[in-house]
C-alpha cells in the first residue's frame, strides 16, 4: 500500500476533522486517519546512541510510540536519527544553541510530522485513544420516571 502526504501550506492550523463546524467545503486532499499508538509493524531500528544528550534520546525513542511511525520508510528513520543528533549536539554545545541550526532542526523535525500542527497541516490526523474512565449513565431511566410522572 502506498500512501502520499502532501506537505500542507502555511498559516494557521486546521482544526481537528471532530472540531469543525462545517463539513461541506472540500479542504482539498483527503484526510488521513491512523490509529494512534506504536505501530505494530515497525522495523528492527537502532537504538538511541548512548552519546546523545537525554531530550535527544527521548525525542527519537519517542517516534517510536507515535501513530505518525506507521508511514516512515527507511529514510525517514535515517532523518530522524541524523535529527536526533543534531538536537544532541545543540543540546551539548557550550555556546548555547545557534538561531538557525534550530530553526534547521524545527524543519527536520517538522518534515517528520511530529507534532500535531505538522500533521494536521498534511491533512492526517491520529485517531485518539478513548479515556478508559467511568461511562456516563444511560438517561433513558430518567425519561422513564418523567413518563411515569407525567411530564
Amino acid at each position: 500500500m502506498t500512501l502520499e502526504v502532501v506537505m500542507g501550506a502555511h498559516g494557521p492550523i486546521p482544526k481537528r476533522s471532530e472540531e469543525r463546524r462545517r463539513r461541506n467545503k472540500d479542504d482539498g486532499p483527503e484526510l488521513i486517519q491512523a490509529p494512534s499508538g506504536a505501530p505494530s509493524d515497525l522495523p528492527d531500528l537502532p537504538g538511541a546512541d548512548p552519546l546523545w544528550h537525554p531530550i535527544a534520546a527521548d525525542w527519537y525513542l519517542s517516534l517510536r510510540e507515535s501513530g505518525q511511525a506507521a508511514f516512515y520508510e527507511p529514510s525517514d528513520w535515517a532523518v530522524a536519527r541524523y535529527a536526533a543528533d543534531l538536537m544532541s549536539k545543540v543540546l551539548q554545545s557550550e555556546r548555547g544553541p545557534n538561531g538557525q541550526l534550530v530553526a534547521a532542526l524545527n524543519s527536520v523535525m517538522s518534515s517528520l510530522l511530529t507534532t500535531e500542527g505538522d500533521r494536521r497541516r498534511a491533512r492526517m490526523e491520529l485517531e485518539r485513544k478513548k479515556p478508559a474512565g467511568p461511562q456516563l449513565a444511560s438517561v433513558s431511566p430518567l425519561d422513564s420516571y418523567r413518563d411515569i410522572a407525567g411530564g
